[in-house]
């Protein structure tokens, strides 16, 4: 049966792929080992702070407290728990980052916001 100029260049292009797959495979392969072996020199030539550990270390308390007040949860619609949601995990994440972190609290925790964060983040319950 004829073939189209189009099924022809197709066939050709997936005959094309097939023939260099393991080219390709070799060089994400070496790649890999080159991030692996820059990484080590990096971590074996002196560790310059950059580590979350070694800055965490750094990290000086402040005496500032942040309350983010939750009982207006039931006067909103679903999608403004989810957006208070996100930026109570957006608050939480950058304070961890911090040099000067705040303490940081919620209060009256519970109904919509507390059933959206049970489904879509299970690990809140972990927050220090």
């Amino acid at each position: 049966e004829p073939m189209s100029k189009r099924q022809r260049k197709k066939l050709l292009k997936q005959k094309q792929w097939e023939e260099q797959k393991d080219l390709r495979r070799q060089k994400r392969k070496e790649k890999r080992q080159k991030r692996k072996l820059e990484r080590q020199s990096k971590s074996d030539s002196g560790n310059e702070g950059n580590d979350r550990k070694c800055m965490r270390r750094e990290v000086v308390p402040s005496t500032l407290r942040l309350i983010v007040d939750c009982s207006f949860d039931d006067l909103m619609v679903l999608k403004d728990v989810k957006k208070l949601h996100k930026q109570i995990q957006r608050c939480y994440a950058e304070n961890r980052k911090a040099f000067h972190p705040v303490q940081f609290y919620l209060t009256s925790h519970g109904g919509q916001l507390k059933s959206n964060m049970n489904e879509n983040d299970k690990g809140w319950v972990n927050w220090k």
